[in-house]
């Protein structure tokens, strides 16, 4: 190629054209020479012409000084070029009329780099990633990114045809992060970042910050205006923010979006519009007081559930926009019904175009696998020790509170972030500077995640998936825990559903797996849960968990969740449980919902919304949820007739008028005249029966009411004889007036 007279030298131009050129800002854009003219360089391979405007109307044709798409044009003024860039292009593409990207100085300030690199910069995803924004009277958008072992970053699009040497960013010396701002790119624009690796690979990624992507095989980012939705939910928000959950009723329903329901015909997604109208006046109808999302965060796989993301920052658009995913939220606030994510910050998937070695190093999961890999399920973990990574996800949990309204974050994982031996034979992990298994890193960034969340968002709540037994997982930091609201109680879980898959004969020998859990009941916040994994990987449905014949599993469902609706902590359920699915849980396919038209499946459905109806008006099943100040034992101690009776009790309550008293018979037996103590004399009304006809049961029962008389029995002054259905829970409460 022959180059003309210019004023660089060739080795220069060379190098960007290839793309490896370490200061494209000191090569383009306009620069002042040392004869006090001015030089503008513009490169764009497409263009068959350019000719730079200036504001004052002046106009110079640029001279194609390379035939790869340089040109140049040279001017005399006194003041740097005010100006615009007019290319005319070579295959017929719209001319265009934009601000120079290279005649801008830097976007991100000081303070912003500053705060990211030590960690602290909580509204990191108002600056980094894609930002349309108004430089001057200019309306663009600025894209940064962090790569800082990169040699050259380019931003990438569909206009300039994915050419990386078109677009290169300008490296912010002392960070690592590389930006641009390009005049004239709006929202829908697709774009992704080519980075030159410090091993001269070169790698096209996703943008880590993007608020909107593609799916699946596509997986390019979009650029998307999040100022412009306006939210109806002020009065759901001031309420939540002087709200303390663990003195009001929570329960919670949990749901895959992309399999709740589908459409019928052709097995299509229902879009977050299409949910909005169908899901939020069924958890409504169904008396829930929160849904739970499984994670909704872009991920390419949808066997991984959502659990393997790649865009943090973005809604996935499987179901539709990033807006249409804040009105589904705020329709979900003024329906009064709260939203919980499922938020994934232990782990992220190999994918080429996510995180994984994003500038060609381990940059956002440690270099040595014995730290820095899942093996079971194929992921990388990320480095907590970095002030940039844990930068990154505090944010991102924030981003969701602060930009989606989010009333919760459900934090995936938390056993496998704390301990550096999870999953990992000997000689496969490293211990802790103190010989321990306890990662210290993770365990500081979740402290520190928590404490930043309460502290911006007061009344949300964060809620632990965490298996083992590790203390204080809902306490506060300052008083040595973790710091998170709430957790869910998985040895409530595998106990009760290890009892409840015993034949009704053989329970009398287990009674001690079913009342283990009052010996720890109040050392945490706890949940109750009965999630997805419980339902899936050939566990089988709920119902089919239970043992004996098809009319026993529907009592013993019933049962289970009398039981679960009784016992202290909050309610969790999945999708499909709550009118008995009989088929594992598939992410595939929509819930089985002509089951709902069959009686019994129809009854435990109305049981489902009985029991939530009872926790929300009844202050004995939620105020002292967390005090054994709440709970009494009538009697643990029958297991011949694997029987166990208990009470609930309300904060001020002296006469016992808001106590609720619960017997539950684990056998198909009915028990006739079953004497039981009763805290106080006079008649006591059944509020709840599981064998009650309209739940599909046998209509099993006390008449409405047994009469407590003053006869002492067990611990009380007071008993009764009481009639338990086989396998089935009653509930009682005093009449009082």
């Amino acid at each position: 190629m022959k180059i003309v007279d210019v004023t660089f030298s060739p080795a220069e131009v060379e190098r960007l054209l290839a793309a490896t050129h370490h200061d494209p800002f000191a090569f383009l854009g306009p620069h002042r020479l040392r004869d006090g003219r001015w030089v503008i360089r513009v490169f764009q391979p497409r263009a068959a012409s350019v000719t730079i405007r200036g504001r004052d109307g002046m106009t110079t044709i640029a001279e194609r000084v390379h035939s790869a798409g340089l040109f140049e044009a040279l001017m005399i003024v006194d003041a740097r070029p005010d100006y615009v860039v007019e290319t005319t292009f070579s295959d017929g593409a719209p001319i265009t009329r934009l601000a120079d990207p290279y005649s801008y100085g830097q976007v991100l300030g000081d303070l912003d780099l500053h705060l990211f690199a030590e960690g602290n910069h909580h509204r990191l995803y108002d600056e980094m990633g894609a930002q349309v924004r108004k430089l001057g009277d200019v309306q663009g958008t600025s894209f940064a990114v962090w790569a800082p072992n990169a040699r050259r970053v380019s931003i990438v699009g569909d206009w300039n045809h994915f050419d990386g040497r078109v677009h290169p960013m300008r490296r912010l010396l002392g960070s690592g992060v590389w930006e641009i701002f390009l005049p004239g790119i709006g929202a829908g624009t697709h774009y992704k970042f080519e980075i030159l690796d410090a091993r001269g690979r070169v790698r096209l990624k996703s943008d880590p910050h993007a608020f909107f992507g593609q799916h699946g095989n596509l997986t390019a980012s979009i650029v998307y205006d999040l100022g412009r939705y306006e939210w109806h939910d002020d009065e759901w928000l001031a309420t939540r923010a002087r709200t303390n959950w663990y003195e009001q009723p929570f329960s919670i329903y949990e749901v895959h979006l992309g399999s709740w329901q589908r459409h019928v015909e052709e097995n299509r997604m229902f879009s977050y519009v299409e949910l909005a109208d169908r899901l939020i006046p069924y958890a409504i109808e169904m008396g829930f007081t929160h849904l739970e999302l499984m994670p909704v965060a872009e991920h390419p796989f949808d066997g991984s559930w959502g659990y393997q993301v790649c865009g943090y920052f973005a809604p996935t658009s499987r179901h539709g926009s990033p807006d249409e995913f804040r009105s589904f939220v705020d329709r979900c606030h003024q329906a009064g019904l709260g939203v919980i994510l499922d938020w994934v910050p232990g782990h992220f998937p190999k994918d080429e175009h996510g995180l994984a070695r994003f500038d060609g190093t381990a940059l956002y999961e440690h270099a040595d696998p014995r730290q820095g890999e899942h093996a079971e399920w194929g992921t990388l973990i990320f480095n907590y020790s970095r002030n940039e990574v844990r930068n990154f996800l505090i944010a991102n949990g924030l981003f969701w509170l602060e930009q989606y309204h989010i009333d919760g974050l459900r934090v995936d994982a938390v056993a496998s972030m704390l301990y550096l031996d999870y999953s990992r034979k000997t000689g496969e992990w490293l211990p802790n500077r103190f010989g321990g298994r306890e990662n210290l890193d993770a365990i500081n960034f979740v402290k520190r995640f928590n404490e930043v969340t309460y502290a911006e968002f007061p009344g949300v709540m964060t809620i632990a998936e965490e298996s083992t037994s590790w203390p204080g997982v809902s306490k506060p930091t300052y008083l040595g825990g973790l710091g998170f609201g709430m957790k869910w109680n998985m040895g409530w879980m595998n106990d009760t559903l290890r009892y409840f898959s015993q034949d009704p004969i053989y329970r009398r020998y287990h009674q001690g797996i079913l009342t283990f859990s009052m010996l720890y009941a109040f050392s945490e916040h706890f949940a109750l849960v009965l999630s997805h994994d419980e339902v899936v990987h050939g566990k089988r449905s709920l119902l089919e968990k239970m043992p004996g014949d098809d009319w026993q599993k529907f009592a013993n469902l019933r049962l289970l969740f009398g039981y679960m609706w009784a016992h202290p902590g909050r309610k969790l359920i999945f999708q499909g449980c709550e009118f008995a699915q009989r088929s594992e849980w598939s992410h595939s396919r929509s819930l089985d919902w002509h089951l709902t038209q069959e009686p019994r499946h129809a009854g435990v459905s109305r049981l489902v919304g009985d029991l939530n109806r009872l926790l929300v008006n009844h202050r004995a099943m939620y105020e002292l949820d967390d005090s054994s100040d709440g709970y009494e034992w009538v009697d643990f101690s029958d297991s011949d007739n694997s029987v166990i009776a208990f009470l609930r009790k309300a904060k001020n309550d002296p006469d016992s008028a808001e106590t609720m008293f619960f017997a539950l018979n684990f056998t198909p037996v009915v028990r006739q005249g079953y004497r039981l103590g009763f805290p106080a004399g006079g008649e006591y009304e059944e509020v709840m029966n599981t064998d009650a006809g309209i739940y599909g049961g046998s209509n099993v029962g006390n008449n409405g009411a047994v009469h407590s008389e003053p006869v002492a029995w067990q611990a009380f002054k007071f008993s009764a004889p009481v009639t338990l259905p086989p396998l089935g829970m009653v509930a009682f409460k005093r009449r009082v007036g």
